[in-house]
């Protein structure tokens, strides 16, 4: 993890910034390699400090490497904070301002005297953007588990069993397989409910004639997949075969085009113009996707109105979709490693209709 601490430090003095502290667990463990959840991270001109309780200090000092680790406690936790401060003569203190909620940082206010606080804005995440191929891999392992997980699930579904039934099977299955846990509430909406884009998994069972939308992943060694599929369950109608292939062809328009040096923008546009030359423009209601990694939502956004321009191995989502208020919806998701001439598909299972 050092040549990441260094490129960090290099960040921090292109942005004149001498002190800071780190408060997000996801960016804790990306520069130290920390598992635990409960951590601080204070880097100085000249030290850099692992602070934890009791609990997490063997841990800490087995997973990190170049940090002084430093007891704390909850009721002197501030006390502890400004006590290193002081002895490094620190005048200026940035935090994340993304991640410190205004009551704590009242608490810095109050208790670090003398210290400037400066708000500093996704300094880690800008960072984590781009994926080093261990990452990679990582994800790479995460969606392979998600993919099977999919092909296992098709023999589970039929007529009377509960969206909540079929969200369990994805996490017993992914858990057998080795993912380490879910990496977000799964979705499966059936029926009126595969309209909402994020209509987690209910009772209601899954009836005969209608989709299916499940958008579900886990993660392994501390990294996320995130696919989505959509299936049919009985006969679908000639409407039903069409909104699904606008959605298809949307979704393999992004993987033949997009790549590095492509803005986010551009990306989204690749999608939401097919969708909306297909007389679907209005039922495209979210965003073309985002980053995926240690979070299941990261940097960058794949939205119609950012210039954020894609990088050689940011790995994202391609996830159009098309939602009939009440009535059905489609999704379709693969996460995609960017390339200089294109993208490679980490998903490998099929995505053509599947009827049950």
């Amino acid at each position: 993890m050092k040549h990441r601490l260094d490129r960090l430090y290099s960040k921090l003095q292109n942005k004149d910034i001498t002190a800071f502290i780190i408060n997000n667990i996801s960016n804790i463990f990306y520069i130290s390699g920390f598992t635990g959840t409960a951590g601080i991270i204070i880097l100085t001109p000249e030290d850099c400090f692992f602070l934890t309780d009791s609990r997490y200090l063997e841990q800490a000092a087995e997973e990190t490497t170049g940090f002084e680790i430093v007891e704390i406690k909850r009721e002197n936790r501030l006390e502890t904070i400004s006590d290193l401060l002081s002895d490094t003569e620190v005048s200026e203190l940035a935090f994340e301002a993304d991640t410190v909620s205004f009551k704590k940082y009242s608490e810095y206010q109050n208790n670090f005297t003398g210290i400037e606080l400066k708000p500093a804005e996704n300094i880690v995440g800008e960072l984590r953007m781009v994926k080093e191929e261990e990452e990679i891999e990582r994800i790479s392992q995460a969606v392979k588990i998600a993919d099977c997980a999919f092909e296992h699930i098709l023999d589970y579904i039929k007529p009377g069993i509960s969206e909540k039934e079929i969200a369990l099977e994805l996490e017993y299955f992914m858990k057998q397989q080795g993912g380490e846990k879910n990496a977000f509430d799964f979705i499966v909406a059936s029926g009126p409910r595969s309209a909402l884009p994020h209509g987690r998994a209910t009772d209601r069972k899954v009836q005969p004639n209608e989709f299916i939308t499940m958008d579900f992943g886990t993660k392994y060694r501390g990294y996320c997949s995130d696919m989505t599929r959509t299936v049919y369950v009985g006969s679908p109608s000639a409407e039903d075969k069409k909104i699904y292939q606008t959605v298809l062809e949307a979704h393999r328009k992004v993987i033949e085009k997009i790549r590095a040096g492509m803005t986010c923008g551009e990306a989204d546009g690749l999608a939401r113009n097919l969708i909306e030359e297909n007389g679907y423009g209005d039922n495209f209601s979210h965003t073309l996707g985002h980053g995926v990694g240690i979070d299941i939502h990261e940097a960058p956004r794949l939205s119609g109105s950012s210039d954020q321009k894609l990088v050689k191995n940011m790995v994202v989502t391609d996830e159009p979709g098309i939602y009939l208020t009440e009535k059905k919806g489609v999704r379709i998701e693969d996460d995609l490693v960017i390339t200089e001439s294109g993208c490679k598909v980490l998903n490998n299972t099929n995505k053509e209709l599947i009827v049950l």
